[in-house]
């Protein structure tokens, strides 16, 4: 029969044991953990046991110490180049080879750090670490083709050149020659360069063809033809078409050998795409023209002086440009268009002139003693005007001058507001009519000699010259306002086509108008 006291005796005792147990393991974890923390403290910023570099152990070092290790290693490699006569020791940085050590040493500190982790690393095993190494397979290519002796004959890669006095492109061929294959010396240093050991390579110097072909620029050229075959033209929004010229193409393009020397490349010059498209899209906008009506009191129209003409603008003048440039790029063919936007003109209206109760006097170019008095008049006049004006605000809107051949009268004005004149002028005579439309002010001279020999020779009856004639501004021809120290009077018709002015007024109206300054003639 089983005792009951001794069976439960027995079930508390293995309940103690197990206890016991457990807070054994539970110290002991705590011990861990302690030991671990004090373990990852001790590397903290350092290489942990088992990490190598190069076969090296570099635990416990900073990133620093690593670097330089790194580093040093680096510079004392020499790579010797054996091409038969022409042996050559060169460093790796003249290969092209470049050794980033603090990129080795980051690689070397970046190890698993977390924490349950931390104590079994310590039994982890080696942790190597390869030099962080970059190749310019480019620059080591050139110093295996350096090795050739001078007095052999290099390779002739073929080329494509464009002949404009034909509008033809050319495959120019390639020839063979006396050089290196530097395909060994790459291949040898891309594998070589990252264990930072010395070592030597064999280039030997033969026979070898270009590395671009005659067959190359021959397509090439087979090519470019395609480009130019496909139709490639400019639209206007009212269906005018603009065909882009295989030439004008032509010039936008250019061949040349790709970064790695070994394929041809056709490129467009962008740049020159884009002024082009912009020239064409200004030749097609038009500014708008405000046009001028003189009105009475009342604000009836009494005469039209310039008709009003809206404007059009090109809007998407970039995004056709992109599109030609796409096309060139390829082989496809290009159809842009131009698209538009009308620009509103205005009709600005200013005051008629008044009538006059007397008809003015059919003066002739003969006719330099005329009235003073009349002269006298309007410079009084002009001086109570322009302080009249200096009084006004200041005007806004187009500034333009009003010709006004019936009233022989030049007036200025910004937008509708008159701020000079009316100045009486001497127009042309019979024979010689001043030209009537809208025009704009096109070259001035402070002083020029004038004469009409081109057409009369000295001597002739008709023939002039006149010299430091004042103040010129053309605006049409060979129509111009200019000063007029020869005159005494104006206010009749009586010049060679030019409107004549006393010498302050041109000389006013030269400071305030020049270059682009709109001008309407009218009677």
């Amino acid at each position: 029969m089983t005792n009951v006291t001794d069976t439960a005796t027995g079930r508390h005792g293995r309940r103690r044991v197990a206890l016991v147990l457990l807070a054994i393991i539970a110290v002991l974890a705590v011990i861990l953990a302690g030991g671990a923390l004090a373990y990852a403290k001790q590397f903290d910023g350092k290489a942990l046991p088992g990490t190598t570099v190069l076969g090296q152990d570099v635990s416990g070092k900073s990133a620093e110490e690593i670097a330089a290790l790194v580093a040093g290693k680096a510079d004392d490699v020499t790579v010797t180049i054996d091409a038969g006569e022409n042996s050559k020791d060169v460093a790796l940085a003249d290969l092209g080879v470049s050794v980033d050590a603090d990129a080795t040493a980051a690689a070397a500190l970046d190890r698993d750090r977390a924490l349950p982790d931390v104590v079994a690393s310590t039994w982890s095993g080696e942790h190597a670490v390869q030099p962080v190494v970059d190749v310019d397979q480019k620059k080591a290519a050139e110093v295996a083709k350096g090795l050739v002796p001078a007095d052999r004959t290099q390779p002739v890669d073929a080329k494509v050149e464009y002949d404009a006095d034909a509008g033809t492109w050319n495959a120019v061929p390639g020839t063979a020659g006396q050089g290196v294959d530097p395909t060994a010396l790459v291949d040898t240093v891309t594998e070589k360069a990252a264990s930072l050991e010395s070592f030597t390579v064999e280039q030997p110097i033969e026979e070898i063809a270009p590395a671009i072909t005659t067959d190359e620029a021959e397509k090439t050229v087979g090519e470019i033809a395609s480009l130019l075959d496909q139709s490639m033209v400019i639209k206007d929004a009212d269906g005018e078409v603009l065909e882009i010229s295989k030439e004008r193409r032509s010039s936008w393009l250019s061949v040349a050998a790709d970064e790695a020397g070994s394929a041809l490349e056709v490129s467009v010059d962008e740049d020159a795409v884009r002024d082009w498209v912009a020239e064409r899209a200004e030749k097609r906008t038009k500014e708008k023209k405000d046009g001028i009506e003189q009105v009475d009191e009342s604000g009836k129209t009494v005469k039209v002086v310039a008709e009003k003409q809206d404007g059009v603008e090109i809007t998407n003048t970039d995004a056709v440009a992109d599109q030609l440039i796409s096309s060139l790029q390829g082989t496809s063919p290009f159809e842009g268009t131009f698209e538009t936007k009308s620009v509103a003109a205005e009709i600005q209206k200013v005051d008629a002139p008044a009538d006059e109760d007397e008809d003015e006097d059919a003066a002739t170019d003969d006719e330099k003693d005329a009235d003073k008095a009349k002269d006298d008049k309007e410079k009084a006049t002009s001086e109570d005007s322009e302080e009249k004006e200096e009084e006004n605000a200041t005007p806004t809107g187009e500034k333009w001058i009003d010709v006004n051949l019936a009233d022989k009268t030049v007036t200025a004005y910004v937008g509708d507001t008159p701020v000079w004149g009316p100045r009486s002028m001497v127009d042309g005579k019979s024979g010689y009519e001043t030209v009537e439309g809208s025009f704009e002010v096109y070259l001035t001279y402070e002083k020029q000699d004038m004469t009409n020999a081109s057409r009369y020779p000295v001597g002739h009856e008709k023939y002039y010259y006149t010299e430091d004639v004042p103040w010129v501004q053309y605006f049409h021809g060979g129509y111009a306002f200019h000063g007029a120290p020869w005159r005494s009077s104006f206010g009749y018709s009586g010049s060679h086509g030019c409107i004549n002015l006393p010498v302050s007024d041109a000389k006013w109206l030269y400071d305030w108008g020049g270059m682009g300054t709109r001008v309407e003639v009218h009677r």
